[in-house]
């Protein structure tokens, strides 16, 4: 070994790990920062901090590997708040702040607070760097702890303002990269055989099972594990919202996404199942619509490689301890032949039918202002068969995870885990991680203004995104509530000032920050649109001109 510099040894660690590019906010780890560039790795200067951390996120997702983002003392909060998304998405993001040295602690120094409780909330692993000594196995601890069980955040404080006082420093370090952890899953547990003769059991036994699909599936790489299970079963599969690519929605099994921000057929089939198995799922409120679908207490089998998650929010589920992909192969091979029940299958595909056709007038209107229907119908229609979809909360995720088809085994949708503006940035850095396949962000205009600054970062690095912003001017979501508040106190007052926005022409915008910039008021002007702006490889914003008064059915 021979003396190296912090800011050296931290770049060689992160190149080792196979990350390509970092997000950050001036000013930190400059030096680091100069070494990374050396060494390849893409060094994305944004204009927020929330944006960088939602860049790494999305970085994270896409590419099933961590992602890095980064801020200086002052923009230490801002980067905890954007942690959110991807505490609760699971995303295993690794974020870099600096903080001043003790003596300026607990003084009033100048933009200087304690940092390590406002992380505590939203990682799984929350450290001060003191010493370049430190780094070796801090470093490695935090791509371990990132990456492994049930992944998130993680949160590693270097002292110094710019955390300049570690990369500054010199030392005798070796740098080590365990490549288990480059990407995800880094380690693949087997189920108990014990747990797996119950479970086959009771798949057995159950008349109308029922697979409820969440991200964790997709994580492990358990696509086909899942299609084979379910079709041995012919039991429908149902997704949560960051579940949905598990199968493509052409498969007969497919019944879509379930609970508050649900296609109804899907919570109607999820209420006549005898035997709901949980898949990669944290069973949370939303998938179980504040867990009534089912009921507590209900027939549960449950597969997670977290052992706290088993049972957490369905006591007495039967566990599977396992990775999903080697859980579900071990399952399907203790299931043997099983007797399938076709009857069951064809009453949620009726029920599916029946969704579908209740909506499909509204996918076909050719209404202006657009409906939303007919957005996502076409948007469907013009995705290529290796197209990326991130897709951010409230309506936007509401109509993309019922109505954006993903009709390709090859294509991938993402959404945000509940934070109102992740989606732009988010698509940014899953563009990073993906860079050969196509992305289309769908937004609505309430989200995109959130970020709408990040274009310009999109422009500067050439990260050739398309947007799709349903723009109605409102905060359609918040509507109908708004309405009966003011219903509920009375006649009178402007409820308009709490959900309408400024009619705002975003293709202009795009064009004056450099970006390409198409605006659509005509329905038959969708697709060619959407295909244009496919096509020309650089960032793009379809600014479509919709119905404020469209709402999901749910």
């Amino acid at each position: 070994m021979s003396k190296t510099t912090g800011a050296r040894y931290i770049a060689e660690v992160v190149k080792g790990y196979g990350l390509t590019h970092v997000f950050f906010v001036e000013a930190i780890l400059r030096r680091t920062l100069v070494e990374m560039e050396k060494l390849g790795i893409k060094r994305v200067l944004t204009h927020s901090e929330k944006a960088a951390a939602y860049m790494a996120d999305g970085y994270a997702r896409a590419g099933r590997r961590p992602g890095l983002c980064m801020a200086q003392s002052v923009g230490a909060a801002n980067l905890a708040a954007g942690l959110q998304d991807a505490f609760l998405g699971h995303s295993p993001v690794l974020a870099f702040t600096g903080r001043k040295p003790p003596l300026f602690q607990h003084r009033n120094a100048y933009q200087e607070i304690l940092h390590n409780s406002m992380y505590r909330a939203v990682t799984k692993y929350n450290v001060e760097v003191d010493t370049l000594q430190q780094a070796p196995h801090l470093l490695a601890q935090a791509f371990r702890e990132a990456t492994t069980g049930g992944p998130g955040p993680v949160h590693l404080d270097f002292l110094g303002y710019e955390g300049n006082l570690i990369e500054e420093a010199e030392g005798d370090l070796e740098v080590r990269v365990e490549p288990a952890y480059r990407s995800q899953p880094p380690h693949r547990p087997a189920p108990e055989q014990q747990d797996l003769s119950k479970a086959a059991e009771a798949l057995k036994k159950a008349q109308r099972p029922v697979l409820v699909v969440g991200r964790g599936a997709l994580v492990s790489g358990a696509q086909e594990e899942v299609r084979l299970l379910a079709e041995k079963l012919a039991a429908p599969v149902i997704v949560s919202m960051d579940g949905k690519s598990v199968l493509p929605e052409s498969h007969p099994l497919y019944v879509g996404p379930a609970g508050s921000y649900s296609a109804p057929c899907a919570n109607k089939v999820l209420g006549e199942a005898d035997l709901v198995f949980f898949i990669g799922s944290g069973c949370g409120d939303q998938v179980t619509k504040n867990w009534s679908l089912p009921a507590v207490g209900s027939p549960v089998i449950q597969l997670d490689i977290n052992p706290a998650e088993l049972g957490r929010n369905y006591p007495g589920a039967l566990p599977l301890l396992a990775d999903a992909r080697v859980g579900l192969a071990a399952l399907s091979s203790e299931l043997g032949r099983v007797e399938a029940r076709t009857a069951w299958a064809a009453r949620a595909a009726s029920l599916v039918g029946e969704w579908r056709a209740s909506v499909q007038p509204m996918c076909r209107s050719d209404a202006a202002p657009i409906r939303a229907e007919r957005l996502c119908a076409d948007l469907t229609a013009e995705l290529p068969g290796d197209a990326v979809v991130v897709a951010d909360t409230g309506y936007s995720a509401i109509w993309a995870g019922t109505l954006i088809g993903i009709t390709s085994p090859g294509q991938l949708f993402l959404r945000a885990a509940g934070s109102l503006g992740w989606a732009f940035p988010a698509a940014l850095g899953a563009k990073c991680a993906l860079p050969e396949r196509p992305l289309v962000c769908f937004t609505g205009d309430g989200a995109f203004w959130y970020h709408l600054a990040e274009l310009e970062t999109a422009v500067r690095w050439g990260i050739p995104t398309v947007t799709v912003i349903n723009n109605n001017s409102v905060l359609g979501q918040c509507q109908l509530g708004i309405r009966r508040a003011y219903r509920s106190q009375g006649p009178g007052g402007e409820e308009r000032q709490q959900y309408k926005f400024s009619d705002t022409n975003f293709a202009r915008l795009a064009q004056d920050l450099g970006a390409a910039g198409i605006r659509v008021e005509n329905p038959g002007e969708i697709r060619g649109a959407i295909r244009q702006a496919l096509a020309m490889g650089r960032p793009a914003v379809v600014d479509v001109v919709t119905e404020p008064e469209s709402h999901p059915g749910m």
